[in-house]
């Protein structure tokens, strides 16, 4: 999943954004109000980390214009500001978190996962495709009852096509989901995902199709029909 943390104190960020990273989101990061107002408006996220004490265009600022907007995307609000008045007002203006400063980083990963499973899949807390489950907000997939294997990077890619069921990713869309602004996917990185997740799917009863000239396409294979290799 694609998160946005708008945060200013560089040692922060860094160990929130090398938290996300190793559990396989896609991150990006701003260090003030108004860079994080135009990232929100020019790229689809699944969550946003929140600083309010931001240089330029306070954090609670930016929240009011994202729900002004009209965007349920969610929000965590993380700040070193106390206070029951505080809390409240926060709530109100639409954050669906809370977490003062200073945070304990398993508490910060908990909220993450509790927030993300909240709003992926229509509240629903896993997908089925097929023999193959999935639970997004986990990192964690099953053939059956038995765990797959997947590295951060396959699974980003099998979540990226499970979340456009019956509907076709382009591979612009795919390495949007993979990359932060500060990464690169060349075509044979993608292809080299594309390929690795195939062979671990086999037998799932799910597949990954390539539609020629648009893209690929996360789907069950019916009785009788050979999986793309």
């Amino acid at each position: 999943m694609r998160i946005l943390i708008a945060e200013d104190d560089p040692s922060i960020a860094a160990g929130v954004s090398a938290s996300l990273r190793q559990g396989g989101h896609a991150v990006d990061a701003v260090t003030d109000g108004a860079k994080a107002d135009a990232a929100l408006r020019d790229t689809p996220y699944d969550l946003l980390i929140l600083d309010l004490g931001l240089p330029n265009l306070d954090g609670a600022d930016v929240l009011q214009r994202l729900r002004k907007r009209g965007t349920g995307l969610p929000v965590l609000v993380i700040t070193a500001r106390e206070g029951l008045r505080e809390r409240v007002r926060v709530l109100d203006l639409g954050a669906d978190d809370y977490l003062v400063k200073p945070f304990a980083l398993a508490e910060f990963e908990a909220r993450v996962r509790a927030l993300l499973r909240r709003y992926t899949s229509q509240g629903a807390p896993e997908l089925t495709i097929g023999r193959l489950r999935l639970d997004l907000p986990g990192h964690r997939a099953w053939i059956d009852d038995k765990p797959l294997e997947l590295t951060a990077r396959e699974f980003g890619l099998l979540e990226a096509l499970a979340a456009r069921p019956d509907r076709v990713t382009s591979r612009a869309q795919l390495v949007e989901a993979l990359c932060s602004w500060d990464e690169e996917l060349t075509d044979n990185g993608l292809d080299i995902a594309i390929y690795r997740l195939r062979r671990k799917l086999a037998d799932s009863g799910t597949q990954v199709r390539t539609i020629r000239g648009l893209g690929y396409l996360l789907e069950e294979v019916k009785e009788g029909k050979e999986s793309e290799a």
